[in-house]
């Protein structure tokens, strides 16, 4: 019962960069600091936990 619970916690996140508007896929628990691709641009920053997003989600994938 308790694997059950534990399954689907985290998300591979789309998200649109703000800067450049290019599209990139993260993960939502980010252990290190995601910059876009294009432009370097910080996209989200590890917090122990879940990562702060600092980009517009488009969609999340589980």
């Amino acid at each position: 019962m308790v694997k059950l619970a534990r399954e689907n916690r985290s998300k591979f996140l789309k998200v649109k960069c703000p800067d450049c508007e290019n599209e990139q896929i993260i993960f939502d628990r980010a252990c290190t600091q995601v910059d876009c691709i294009v432009c370097g641009s910080n996209l989200a920053t590890p917090t122990g936990g879940k990562a702060q997003i600092k980009a517009e989600i488009i969609t999340a994938f589980e």
